[in-house]
């Protein structure tokens, strides 16, 4: 794969994962408006968190790092590619299975794990309530990043990319219909809530079904049947491993985060609303880097083509920072109209947009790390080490537990995206010194050393240009529908700012990016 045609992979999985998380913004829009940071909203979030927890922790953590390398050597050689990617199939479906009904009847202790905060008042019992009827997304969310596995392993990258936009979609149409009755708001809010947790089952079959036909058209017709436990699997499950403890360690960061959140009123929710701004532009460009990098390593590398998987490395990274670190200054500099226009509606008020703001930037400063990371880890799992981004993972949790609890009772709530932010650049620190002797392919080249800091002058002087448009536009934020237009001028001032900037001082070429596009048409 050539570095057009890699950026152009980019480009195909980041134009769905930006739909997909504009329609997340139009879903949490909604659910704010209607349920703003009260109880339900709370117990709903930390319901629907539970599935896609443990998603991240057997699917795309553990599972798919491990799989994807070994389905792409196996498909750039021909060794029965569908064989291995039909028995890992089933031994997902049975013990996903089994867990999920577990989770079920545990419900009470995840949701106490997840949230002992709420344990002495309503939102226990309603969390309890949400996280039975939600839980089964996990298994439906899982078999579907498997088959996306496949798919974005054999270089088909759009059905898997365009799956999660069929979550929102799922979650927006019930919503939009309840707004559209002559009482919208006399809805209670336990009706919407249980709306809301019944779409997340109903969006994960529909995810599971759209990449189970495309896989099928690729040739991979992949059923649920009783495993074999070939030499294969048994290599997969050693593999796997270490990432499932990785990811556990990293999901406990997450524990600690929403813990520390709990007890807290509102934190929760703010934290949520918040977690959705900065994962617009990470998901983005970080899941646009995870899907299409770490395949294009494993066959590079098992190729012995060290050269390309430089560059590859090299281009990957360099494209992520180029919009990652602009859009980590805007939400460092711009948080309070950002939160203000999106969100301040219905149950949500001042207060809430405050808070919400506050924890915005805080994970802005965090954005680069978290994306860092996506390019970084694909080093070690196409070569199939596992083991040291574990040991790496549970250093940052140390960091992050110290900060969060901590700090929790001097500066509030806000010690958990403190912690989350801090934690993140310590995991990049050890994943980029682990990586220096793993050859030609993990070195950064010169052009990449030449425009990094081109890049961050360019994202600096953007936020001076953003500032003072912020100034200027101030009045209009608080006059009513107008503030949606000065959001959109300055949002449209930073662009074009850091367009005009970027490429005059060389930080990127607006040629590379048309090449790549007319080259994906």
């Amino acid at each position: 794969m050539s570095a057009n045609r890699l950026v152009s992979g980019f480009v195909t999985v980041g134009v769905w994962t930006l739909l997909s998380r504009l329609l997340g913004f139009v879903r949490d829009i909604m659910i704010a408006a209607f349920l703003g940071s009260g109880p339900v909203a709370e117990a709903f979030l930390i319901a629907f968190s539970l599935p896609n927890m443990f998603r991240r922790f057997f699917a795309e953590g553990a599972f798919n790092m491990a799989f994807v390398p070994m389905f792409s050597k196996r498909y750039q050689t021909g060794d029965d590619p569908e064989g291995f990617a039909q028995n890992a199939f089933s031994a997902m479906w049975l013990i996903l299975t089994g867990f999920t009904a577990l989770g079920m009847v545990l419900m009470p202790a995840l949701v106490y794990v997840m949230a002992s905060g709420f344990a002495d008042d309503d939102r226990f019992g309603l969390a309890v309530f949400f996280g039975r009827i939600t839980f089964p997304y996990i298994l439906f969310i899982s078999l579907t990043a498997l088959l996306s596995g496949v798919l974005n392993a054999t270089g088909r990258f759009m059905a898997a990319a365009a799956a999660p936009v069929l979550l929102n979609v799922v979650f927006i149409v019930p919503l939009a219909l309840i707004s559209l009755t002559s009482h919208p708001f006399a809805w209670t809010e336990l009706q919407i809530g249980s709306v809301l947790a019944w779409a997340a089952p109903v969006a994960g079959v529909a995810q599971m079904a759209l990449v189970w036909v495309a896989a099928g058209r690729a040739g991979y017709r992949l059923q649920p049947g009783w495993p074999k436990l070939t030499p294969e699997l048994r290599r997969l499950v050693i593999i796997a491993a270490p990432a499932a403890l990785a990811g556990g360690v990293v999901q406990i960061n997450l524990l600690i985060g929403r813990q520390v959140a709990s007890f807290f009123e509102g934190a929760v929710a703010w934290l949520n609303y918040a977690d959705r701004l900065y994962q617009l532009p990470l998901g983005v460009v970080a899941v646009a880097v995870g899907v299409v990098l770490l395949p294009e390593l494993s066959r590079r590398l098992g190729a012995g083509d060290e050269i390309g998987g430089q560059d590859a490395f090299n281009r990957a990274s360099e494209l992520s920072l180029s919009l990652t670190i602009p859009a980590a200054v805007a939400l460092m500099v711009i948080p309070y109209p950002l939160v203000s226009v999106l969100y301040q509606r219905g149950a949500f008020g001042a207060d809430d947009v405050t808070a919400t703001a506050l924890a915005v930037a805080v994970y802005g400063l965090g954005l680069p790390a978290f994306v860092l990371q996506k390019a970084l880890q694909p080093l070690y799992f196409a070569r199939e080490d596992t083991k040291r981004p574990f040991y790496y993972a549970l250093a940052s949790l140390a960091v992050n537990a110290g900060i969060a609890i901590g700090l929790a009772p001097l500066i509030g709530f806000i010690a958990a995206a403190v912690g989350t932010t801090l934690a993140a650049w310590v995991m990049v620190l050890q994943l980029w010194l682990g990586s220096r002797g793993m050859g030609l392919a993990a070195s950064l080249d010169a052009r990449f050393r030449r425009r990094i800091w081109r890049i961050i002058a360019a994202s600096a002087l953007m936020g001076a240009v953003l500032q003072a448009a912020t100034y200027l536009l101030a009045p209009f934020f608080a006059a009513g529908s107008v503030r949606y237009l000065a959001l959109m001028l300055l949002v449209i001032a930073g662009m074009v700012s850091y367009g005009i900037i970027g490429h005059a001082m060389g930080a990127f070429r607006l040629s590379e990016y048309r090449r790549a596009l007319t080259r994906r048409r």
